[in-house]
Protein backbone atom coordinates (compact mmCIF):
# COMPACT_ATOMS: atom_id res chain seq x y z
CA UNK A 1 0.00 0.00 0.00
CA UNK A 2 1.04 3.62 -0.60
CA UNK A 3 1.27 5.45 2.72
CA UNK A 4 1.70 8.89 4.25
CA UNK A 5 2.76 9.00 7.91
CA UNK A 6 1.85 11.99 10.04
CA UNK A 7 3.02 12.22 13.65
CA UNK A 8 4.88 14.91 15.56
CA UNK A 9 7.42 12.33 16.78
CA UNK A 10 9.79 12.19 13.81
CA UNK A 11 11.91 9.37 15.20
CA UNK A 12 8.82 7.20 15.65
CA UNK A 13 7.65 8.00 12.11
CA UNK A 14 11.01 7.21 10.54
CA UNK A 15 11.30 3.91 12.40
CA UNK A 16 7.75 2.92 11.49
CA UNK A 17 8.36 3.87 7.84
CA UNK A 18 11.42 1.65 7.66
CA UNK A 19 9.64 -1.38 9.10
CA UNK A 20 6.47 -0.92 7.05
CA UNK A 21 8.57 -0.80 3.89
CA UNK A 22 10.04 -4.15 4.95
CA UNK A 23 6.44 -5.40 4.92
CA UNK A 24 6.15 -4.34 1.28
CA UNK A 25 4.41 -0.99 1.77
CA UNK A 26 5.57 2.20 0.05
CA UNK A 27 5.96 5.22 2.33
CA UNK A 28 5.53 8.29 0.15
CA UNK A 29 6.02 10.95 2.82
CA UNK A 30 6.76 11.35 6.52
CA UNK A 31 5.34 14.52 8.06
CA UNK A 32 5.36 15.94 11.57
CA UNK A 33 2.50 18.46 11.45
CA UNK A 34 -1.17 18.04 10.65
CA UNK A 35 -0.95 20.72 7.93
CA UNK A 36 1.99 19.00 6.27
CA UNK A 37 0.16 15.68 6.47
CA UNK A 38 -2.84 17.06 4.57
CA UNK A 39 -0.52 18.65 2.02
CA UNK A 40 1.30 15.34 1.50
CA UNK A 41 -2.00 13.51 1.02
CA UNK A 42 -3.07 16.06 -1.59
CA UNK A 43 0.26 15.75 -3.40
CA UNK A 44 0.65 11.96 -3.34
CA UNK A 45 -2.92 10.60 -3.11
CA UNK A 46 -1.87 7.64 -0.89
CA UNK A 47 -4.04 4.63 -0.09
CA UNK A 48 -3.79 5.30 3.66
CA UNK A 49 -2.68 8.13 5.91
CA UNK A 50 -1.50 7.02 9.36
CA UNK A 51 -2.39 10.01 11.50
CA UNK A 52 -1.92 11.07 15.11
CA UNK A 53 -4.61 13.19 16.75
CA UNK A 54 -2.50 15.43 18.97
CA UNK A 55 0.10 17.90 17.71
CA UNK A 56 1.93 20.80 19.38
CA UNK A 57 1.22 24.43 18.58
CA UNK A 58 -2.55 23.91 18.77
CA UNK A 59 -2.69 21.91 15.53
CA UNK A 60 -5.66 19.60 15.40
CA UNK A 61 -5.39 16.05 14.05
CA UNK A 62 -9.18 15.83 13.96
CA UNK A 63 -9.33 18.71 11.50
CA UNK A 64 -6.72 16.97 9.36
CA UNK A 65 -8.69 13.72 9.40
CA UNK A 66 -11.87 15.61 8.52
CA UNK A 67 -10.17 17.36 5.58
CA UNK A 68 -8.70 14.13 4.23
CA UNK A 69 -11.94 12.14 4.42
CA UNK A 70 -13.94 14.99 2.88
CA UNK A 71 -11.62 16.16 0.11
CA UNK A 72 -9.49 13.06 -0.56
CA UNK A 73 -11.91 10.11 -0.41
CA UNK A 74 -9.38 7.85 -2.11
CA UNK A 75 -7.22 8.01 1.00
CA UNK A 76 -8.27 6.07 4.09
CA UNK A 77 -7.30 7.42 7.50
CA UNK A 78 -5.88 5.10 10.15
CA UNK A 79 -5.60 6.96 13.44
CA UNK A 80 -2.82 5.88 15.80
CA UNK A 81 -3.88 7.52 19.03
CA UNK A 82 -1.82 8.16 22.12
CA UNK A 83 -4.80 9.70 23.91
CA UNK A 84 -7.83 8.18 25.55
CA UNK A 85 -10.17 11.18 25.56
CA UNK A 86 -13.60 9.66 24.78
CA UNK A 87 -14.88 12.89 23.23
CA UNK A 88 -11.95 13.19 20.85
CA UNK A 89 -12.09 9.50 19.90
CA UNK A 90 -15.85 9.72 19.37
CA UNK A 91 -15.40 12.67 17.03
CA UNK A 92 -12.71 10.79 15.12
CA UNK A 93 -14.98 7.78 14.62
CA UNK A 94 -17.79 10.05 13.47
CA UNK A 95 -15.61 11.59 10.75
CA UNK A 96 -15.52 8.32 8.83
CA UNK A 97 -11.99 7.11 9.48
CA UNK A 98 -11.11 3.56 8.51
CA UNK A 99 -9.38 2.60 11.72
CA UNK A 100 -8.46 3.60 15.24
CA UNK A 101 -5.62 1.92 17.12
CA UNK A 102 -3.61 2.73 20.28
CA UNK A 103 -0.20 4.16 19.55
CA UNK A 104 1.52 1.35 21.45
CA UNK A 105 0.50 -1.32 18.93
CA UNK A 106 3.24 -3.53 17.54
CA UNK A 107 4.29 -3.10 13.92
CA UNK A 108 2.77 -6.54 13.20
CA UNK A 109 -0.61 -5.28 14.47
CA UNK A 110 -0.36 -2.08 12.44
CA UNK A 111 0.55 -4.09 9.33
CA UNK A 112 -2.43 -6.41 9.94
CA UNK A 113 -4.69 -3.36 10.26
CA UNK A 114 -3.42 -2.05 6.93
CA UNK A 115 -4.14 -5.44 5.32
CA UNK A 116 -7.68 -5.36 6.70
CA UNK A 117 -8.26 -1.82 5.42
CA UNK A 118 -6.83 -2.75 2.01
CA UNK A 119 -9.39 -5.55 1.82
CA UNK A 120 -12.22 -3.09 2.45
CA UNK A 121 -12.58 -3.53 6.20
CA UNK A 122 -12.47 -1.13 9.12
CA UNK A 123 -10.35 -1.64 12.22
CA UNK A 124 -11.29 -0.26 15.62
CA UNK A 125 -9.52 -1.38 18.76
CA UNK A 126 -12.11 -2.85 21.13
CA UNK A 127 -10.61 -1.16 24.21
CA UNK A 128 -10.64 2.32 22.70
CA UNK A 129 -14.08 1.84 21.20
CA UNK A 130 -15.46 0.66 24.55
CA UNK A 131 -14.12 3.81 26.18
CA UNK A 132 -15.97 5.90 23.61
CA UNK A 133 -19.27 4.07 23.74
CA UNK A 134 -19.56 2.90 27.34
CA UNK A 135 -21.00 6.21 28.51
CA UNK A 136 -23.41 6.63 25.60
CA UNK A 137 -26.94 5.26 25.21
CA UNK A 138 -26.87 1.94 23.38
CA UNK A 139 -28.38 2.27 19.94
CA UNK A 140 -28.93 -1.01 18.18
CA UNK A 141 -29.70 -1.37 14.52
CA UNK A 142 -32.68 -3.51 13.65
CA UNK A 143 -30.30 -5.65 11.62
CA UNK A 144 -26.88 -6.18 13.27
CA UNK A 145 -25.41 -7.22 9.91
CA UNK A 146 -25.90 -3.67 8.61
CA UNK A 147 -22.85 -2.68 10.66
CA UNK A 148 -20.54 -5.09 8.86
CA UNK A 149 -18.63 -4.70 5.62
CA UNK A 150 -19.02 -7.55 3.09
CA UNK A 151 -15.64 -8.93 4.16
CA UNK A 152 -16.66 -8.86 7.82
CA UNK A 153 -19.93 -10.57 6.89
CA UNK A 154 -17.92 -13.40 5.38
CA UNK A 155 -15.84 -13.62 8.56
CA UNK A 156 -19.04 -13.83 10.62
CA UNK A 157 -20.33 -16.60 8.37
CA UNK A 158 -17.13 -18.51 8.99
CA UNK A 159 -17.39 -17.91 12.74
CA UNK A 160 -20.86 -19.40 12.69
CA UNK A 161 -19.49 -22.29 10.64
CA UNK A 162 -16.94 -23.03 13.35
CA UNK A 163 -13.83 -22.23 11.33
CA UNK A 164 -10.60 -21.51 13.15
CA UNK A 165 -8.58 -18.39 12.41
CA UNK A 166 -6.12 -20.44 10.37
CA UNK A 167 -8.95 -21.98 8.34
CA UNK A 168 -10.40 -18.53 7.62
CA UNK A 169 -7.02 -17.19 6.56
CA UNK A 170 -6.37 -20.12 4.24
CA UNK A 171 -9.83 -20.01 2.65
CA UNK A 172 -9.77 -16.22 2.19
CA UNK A 173 -6.12 -16.04 1.11
CA UNK A 174 -5.17 -13.61 3.89
CA UNK A 175 -2.74 -13.81 6.80
CA UNK A 176 -3.83 -15.21 10.16
CA UNK A 177 -3.11 -11.80 11.68
CA UNK A 178 -5.49 -10.13 9.23
CA UNK A 179 -8.15 -12.76 9.91
CA UNK A 180 -7.77 -12.16 13.65
CA UNK A 181 -8.12 -8.42 13.08
CA UNK A 182 -11.34 -8.99 11.15
CA UNK A 183 -12.68 -11.22 13.92
CA UNK A 184 -12.01 -8.55 16.53
CA UNK A 185 -13.69 -5.91 14.37
CA UNK A 186 -16.77 -8.13 13.90
CA UNK A 187 -17.07 -8.79 17.63
CA UNK A 188 -16.72 -5.08 18.40
CA UNK A 189 -19.33 -4.02 15.85
CA UNK A 190 -21.79 -6.64 17.08
CA UNK A 191 -21.23 -5.62 20.70
CA UNK A 192 -20.20 -9.10 21.84
CA UNK A 193 -17.10 -10.38 23.56
CA UNK A 194 -16.54 -13.81 22.04
CA UNK A 195 -17.12 -15.88 18.92
CA UNK A 196 -19.58 -17.94 20.90
CA UNK A 197 -21.70 -14.86 21.60
CA UNK A 198 -21.48 -13.78 17.95
CA UNK A 199 -22.72 -17.16 16.73
CA UNK A 200 -25.49 -17.14 19.34
CA UNK A 201 -26.56 -13.64 18.24
CA UNK A 202 -26.83 -14.76 14.61
CA UNK A 203 -29.03 -17.69 15.56
CA UNK A 204 -31.14 -15.76 18.07
CA UNK A 205 -31.87 -12.99 15.57
CA UNK A 206 -32.58 -15.45 12.75
CA UNK A 207 -29.83 -14.04 10.55
CA UNK A 208 -28.40 -17.26 9.11
CA UNK A 209 -30.25 -16.79 5.83
CA UNK A 210 -28.60 -13.37 5.33
CA UNK A 211 -25.08 -14.74 5.52
CA UNK A 212 -23.53 -15.86 2.27
CA UNK A 213 -24.41 -19.54 1.85
CA UNK A 214 -21.72 -22.10 1.18
CA UNK A 215 -19.00 -24.03 2.88
CA UNK A 216 -18.01 -20.92 4.84
CA UNK A 217 -20.77 -21.56 7.35
CA UNK A 218 -22.33 -24.93 6.74
CA UNK A 219 -21.30 -27.61 9.22
CA UNK A 220 -19.45 -30.49 7.57
CA UNK A 221 -20.97 -33.99 7.77
CA UNK A 222 -20.38 -35.61 11.11
CA UNK A 223 -19.43 -32.32 12.74
CA UNK A 224 -19.76 -32.48 16.52
CA UNK A 225 -21.34 -29.02 16.68
CA UNK A 226 -18.51 -27.35 18.61
CA UNK A 227 -15.07 -26.33 17.43
CA UNK A 228 -12.32 -25.32 19.84
CA UNK A 229 -10.65 -22.24 18.45
CA UNK A 230 -6.92 -21.62 18.82
CA UNK A 231 -7.69 -18.85 21.31
CA UNK A 232 -9.61 -21.26 23.51
CA UNK A 233 -13.13 -20.14 22.61
CA UNK A 234 -15.66 -22.87 21.93
CA UNK A 235 -17.90 -21.90 19.05
CA UNK A 236 -21.07 -23.79 18.06
CA UNK A 237 -21.20 -24.57 14.35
Amino acid sequence: MRLVLCDDQRILCDALATVLEDYGHQVLAVTTTATAGVTAVAAHNPDVCLLDLCFPDAENGLDAARTITRHHPGTKVLVLSGVADPQMLSEAMGIGIAGLLPKDQSVDQIADALDAIAAGGAVFDAGLRHGVTSGLPRQRSKDPLDRLTPREGEILARIVGGESTKQMARAMNITTGTASMYVRSVLTKLGVHSRLQAAALVRREGLLSQLKPGEAWRSPPGHSGVVTQPDGLDVPA
